[in-house]
């Protein structure tokens, strides 16, 4: 299960990703506005832990925009402003709990399973561009032109996520280790061009018409052929 954290307080954020990898939850973790609304938007999660007061966005026009978008993540407001207006207007707004600071772990931990839940009976999405398919439910990559499905591995996974919501697009280098391997990862240089490699020999296995280009100097690109 993937949780986003969109909270400025360093010390309360890694707090918070420790405290859900203890549970066996990946997280990924930024710290303004503009930030969490891209993650949001551009990856699936499970759930998104938002502040509201955040450099560059607060977090109530994060949510407004998450839900124009038709992004329907579960969403736990958790921030010291915990008046009853805003309390309301976070909640009408789409979040799914607002809880205020300080709040105790369990009754976080209790929150956040229980908007996950819900979420649990929501029908699983796919994704798809050209004649493949990304299904979320068994990370099982599918070409509808010949039938063939494989698996794809965590990493592997991630990275396809990304380039089937952005077809067409060139996606900076920089961006791409950001999205899949994280701000602070050690992962080495080439670790891009490996998994780039992998899911080419794969989208080849299924006969798919969809290519991953690169270009020169600049990232990688999920291209359709006509």
């Amino acid at each position: 299960m993937r949780i986003l954290i969109v909270e400025d307080e360093k010390k309360l954020s890694a707090a918070l990703q420790k405290l859900l990898q203890q549970e066996r939850y990946e997280t990924d973790a930024v710290g303004t506005g503009p930030d969490g609304l891209d993650y949001a938007l551009t990856q699936n999660y499970d759930a998104v832990i938002l502040d509201v007061m955040l450099p560059g966005m607060d977090g109530f026009e994060v949510l407004r925009r998450m839900r124009e978008q038709k992004v329907g993540t579960p969403v736990l407001m958790l921030t010291a402003r915990g008046g009853l207006e805003d309390r309301v207007r976070g909640l009408t707004g789409g979040a799914d709990y607002y809880l205020p600071k300080p709040f105790e772990t369990p009754e976080l931990m209790a929150c956040l399973k229980a908007i996950t839940r819900r979420g649990d009976a929501a029908p699983r999405m796919s994704l798809a561009a050209g004649d493949v398919e990304l299904s979320e439910e068994d990370a099982k990559l599918r070409c509808t032109a010949t039938g063939k499905e494989i698996r794809l591995g965590a990493r592997e996974y991630q990275l396809m996520e990304l380039f089937l919501r952005n077809p067409g697009q060139i996606l900076p280098r920089e961006t791409i280790q950001e999205r899949v391997w994280g701000y602070d990862s050690e992962a080495e240089y080439n670790s891009l061009e490996v998994y780039v490699s992998f899911l080419r020999k794969k989208l080849t296995f299924l006969g798919s018409g969809v290519k991953l280009k690169a270009a020169r100097g600049l990232g990688y690109s999920l291209e359709v052929e006509a």
